[in-house]
């Protein structure tokens, strides 16, 4: 009955009005946590996004995938409640939890009725917090990620990216797959995943969200009983990652008619000034389907791919501006030579106020259709205190890119775009095409 009454609730909140004016709290425990909360008590759900900053690059050296292997652990059990019991007891909650590892977060992410919210809350400590990790679980755990290793060994668009982030990288935790190799993940042990979970998992490394319908008190009470017990602080984090690919071309061998290509240099960080502006270029650019320059040339007037894409990757220790194609193996040499036109042109001639115009609006109009539902709200409000944003950005995002000039958006293309420096990484059997010097 739960699990339908769960399911009634997401159909009403999916059918609720967009909205970007929202009332923000921020709400400081009695144990010195901070989170944002909006509270919405029409509808009796809540939604809980977690963040904690350092992610799969806090791997200790010989350790690669450990960070990854835990969060995967998460949901396997706590103190005597193995797996089965665990996922049974979710489900007569009818609530739902989430964990993910990224290169420098790890997010845990949970909605609960609010009239189990006590109960969810104790069983979302219990995988967080105190995790069993028993040995059983680690073996079909890592079973499984060994599998995915596998299948990313033949996946011409991971071999693509970890070519990429290698040559750009180097030894960093940037030029290796978080989710390790077949050799580091099969050699890790009880010990390791303990670590890491000690590593990840302190309080002063957590950013907090919650969307729904409980007060700024009651998040108080229950956030102190879910995290009060973690460490206070976590490992340190890794030092920043230079940016050590030049300008280039790297072709990777692989058996298949259709040539894979990742392609990029350094970009922006999320904090410096003129980022709403390259956001704004980049989805002029390659970021707006159909519409993007790169589309126009590459799809509609050559049709040399169904798809090309721009976009910006602001990690917390490097910053990159980077795009991906693909192409049949007689004509990707002929995509990468629209790819790099195309980038140099709008770094010498910029963009035309039409252009801009056509951005503008469509930005600003998708913005409130963001905030659709509980979760994506927490989700973008525990985003944005990552990124060290206030929560007057929601309500002044909007006006910021309505203020940017074409004269403005011109001098950042000319500043960001630079085409001496893009390097192409092909996986595949391209035609015409010999690697060049990357250093």
């Amino acid at each position: 009955m739960r699990a339908f009454v769960y399911a009634l609730i997401a159909c009403v909140i999916a059918a609720a009005p967009a909205r970007a004016e929202i009332d923000i709290q921020q709400v400081t425990t009695p144990g010195g946590l901070t989170a944002w909360l909006v509270e919405e008590p029409s509808i009796p759900i809540v939604a809980l996004e977690l963040r904690f900053k350092g992610g799969g690059s806090l791997d200790a050296p010989g350790k690669r995938g450990a960070t990854n292997l835990m969060v995967g652990l998460l949901e396997e059990g706590t103190g005597e409640m193995d797996a089965r019991a665990f996922a049974r007891a979710t489900e007569e909650l009818a609530a739902s939890f989430g964990y993910d590892t990224y290169d420098d977060t790890v997010s845990v992410s949970a909605k609960f009725l609010t009239d189990t919210t006590e109960n969810a809350m104790a069983l979302l400590r219990g995988a967080i917090v105190e995790p069993s990790f028993n040995q059983v679980a680690i073996d079909r755990v890592k079973a499984q990620v060994l599998s995915g290793i596998a299948s990313d060994e033949t996946d011409p668009n991971k071999i693509a990216g970890r070519t990429f982030d290698k040559l750009a990288f180097g030894d960093h935790p940037y030029g290796s797959s978080l989710n390790g190799t077949r050799e580091s993940v099969s050699a890790l042990t009880r010990d390791d995943i303990v670590a890491a979970h000690q590593a990840v998992f302190a309080r002063d490394r957590v950013f907090i969200s919650a969307v729904g319908d409980i007060s700024a008190e009651e998040l108080a009470t229950f956030l102190d009983n879910l995290l009060g017990d973690l460490p206070a602080t976590g490992a340190p984090l890794p030092d920043r990652a230079d940016f050590a690919l030049a300008g280039g071309l790297t072709v990777v061998p692989f058996d298949t008619p259709q040539s894979v290509v990742l392609f990029g240099h350094q970009g922006l960080e999320r904090d410096h000034p003129d980022f709403v502006a390259a956001y704004v270029l980049n989805e002029i650019f390659g970021g707006s389907g159909l519409t993007s320059r790169l589309m126009e040339e590459a799809r509609e007037k050559r049709g040399l791919t169904y798809g090309v894409y721009s976009y910006l990757v602001p990690k917390d220790h490097a910053e990159m501006i980077m795009g991906s194609v693909a192409s049949a193996n007689t004509r990707v040499a002929e995509t990468i030579e629209v790819i790099r036109a195309e980038w140099a042109r709008l770094g010498q001639d910029g963009i035309t106020a039409e252009e801009l115009a056509a951005a503008k609006t469509y930005l600003t109009g998708a913005y409130p259709l963001r905030f659709d539902g509980n979760g994506p709200i927490a989700n973008i409000l525990v985003g944005m205190q990552m990124d060290g944003l206030g929560p007057e950005y929601v309500t002044e995002r909007n006006a910021l890119v309505e203020a940017l000039t074409r004269e403005e958006m011109n001098r950042v293309a000319r500043e960001l775009m630079q085409p001496d420096n893009l390097h192409f990484v092909v996986v595949g059997q391209p035609d015409g095409l010999d690697a060049e010097p990357s250093q």
